[in-house]
Order: structure tokens, then sequence, then C-alpha cells
């Protein structure tokens, strides 16, 4: 890291200023990152997993909403198509896999096999068994390529995640996030846990261990992932030239036009 972040172990609230001091902190140090990926062509990709309502998007958010997305990619990708539920499993994620300089982020992963499809039956137990031995040798590639990969659990307790699915409910701003398979995976809390506790034993090597995030507090659980995820990619600050605006070319006599503009009513 080319800069030590202010940290804060203490306990309670995290006040809304605090947090975005720290914060805005942390977005320097992933901006410098971003630059440094550019440079050298590091190819990066981090896995986010967790229940619902664990805190994946908000995290995700954090961590993008100040680097462009030419660099940060974002994956979250629909259900299956018939066709490609014809293909061999991985396939469907190789093609978003990051090139040199290209940081992915993937929002849920091929571990669905081993997480939702498991839980909500979608998968045979030889189905989730066969994936479980497969997947660290896919990983191992991964990583042999020269691909850094950072895997993340967002673990959420019992009671907050019912607290924050029932926010969801009356609020016209998550409404979307409650579908009805988060209702039905919501009664089957148990099996989840089964099935990370088994995803867990099978899939945290060497060379792509496990990273868990106690994520019932939204903001700390921010700090602490994104702090986590910088110390994980040596980097420094990349060479570049200091900035300054040149001057504005002259008009030649050209006159604007009085054009009749369509603005939007201001109504703010």
């Amino acid at each position: 890291m080319a800069k030590a972040i202010d940290e804060d172990k203490g306990s309670g609230e995290l006040k809304k200023k605090k947090y975005e001091k720290k914060l805005k902190q942390l977005h320097v140090e992933l901006v410098k990152l971003q630059e440094w990926v550019k440079h050298k062509g590091l190819k990066i990709c981090i896995v986010f997993e967790g229940r619902d309502g664990a805190g994946k998007g908000g995290t995700i958010k954090a961590i993008t909403e100040r680097v462009s997305p030419r660099v940060f990619r974002v994956i979250a990708l629909s259900a299956p198509t018939e066709r490609q539920k014809s293909q061999m499993y991985l396939q469907r994620y190789v093609p978003h896999l990051p090139a040199a300089g290209e940081v992915v982020i993937w929002d849920r992963s091929w571990y669905n096999r081993a997480g939702v499809e498991r839980v909500m039956g979608f998968a045979s137990k030889d189905t989730v068994k066969q994936f479980l031995k497969l997947v660290p040798g896919f990983e191992k590639l991964m990583v042999e390529s020269g691909i850094i990969l950072l895997k993340y659990w967002l673990e959420v307790s019992m009671d907050e995640q019912t607290r924050r699915l029932k926010a969801r409910i009356d609020d016209g701003r998550k409404i979307w996030k409650l579908t009805p398979m988060d209702l039905k995976s919501y009664s089957r809390w148990h099996d989840y846990t089964q099935a990370r506790d088994d995803m867990f034993k099978a899939t945290d090597t060497k060379w792509a261990p496990w990273h868990v995030v106690r994520s019932d507090d939204k903001k700390r659980a921010r700090l602490n992932l994104i702090s986590h995820l910088l110390k994980q990619i040596p980097y420094k600050e990349a060479p570049r030239e200091k900035v300054k605006l040149p001057k504005r070319g002259k008009a030649h006599g050209y006159q604007e036009r009085k054009y009749p503009f369509k603005f939007v009513p201001e109504r703010y």
C-alpha cells in the first residue's frame, strides 16, 4: 500500500462523517491501485459470496464508485439460458475473466453451484460434489496464468439478515432486491450454513483462500474489506506527469447560435 490508512478498531456505531473520511482515504488508494494495475498490466479477480442480505452489493458499490468502470468491471450474471445450461458449467464464466490491466469483481460467481443451486435443488448432490472436486484445480490454473484471485465471504448473522430483508419490503428503492428466490432461501438458513461449510472445506486452498468478513455492521465491513484487499496486492504510485489544463482555443470569429434548446425543467 502506497500510504498507511488511519485505522479505527473501536466498537460501537461508526458515525457517518468518520466513515466517509476513512472511505475517502481508501478511495484514494483504490485509484492508485487502478493506475498501477494499468501500468503493470495486472489481472485481478475478486469473488464476492454470502447469504442474501449480507451486504455484497453495497460493498461492491463502495469499491467501485470512484474508479473507472473500464478497469473495474462488475460481473453479475443472470440465470443461464438453455444453451448455457448445456455447456460445461465453468464455460460461461471464463470469457469474463480479467485481461491485463483489468480488475473483475464477481457479484456471485461460479460458486452459485455450491450455494444457491445446491440449496434450492437446481443441482444434484453428485453435480455439486463434482464441482467442489474440480474448482480448486480451475482456480489454480487461474493463479498460475497470472491472475490475482481474491475470494470474500460476507458473514451476516441470522437476526441481521432478517432485519435487512424486512426493511426491503417497504422501501421502494430496495423492493427489487427481494425476489421469490430470496424468500425461499430465507427459510433455509441451516441448509446454506452446511453448504458454506462444505464449500470452505473443499475450496479454501493455499493458492485461493477464503477471506471472511463480518458484515453485521455494514460501514465497518466495507472499510475492513477494502483495507484488506489493498494489502493483498503490492502496488506503488504509477508514474504520471503532473496534470495541467491547457489554454482554451480561440473562437476565430465563430458566434454561438441561438438554438431553441429543450432544457430539462429545473424543479429542484
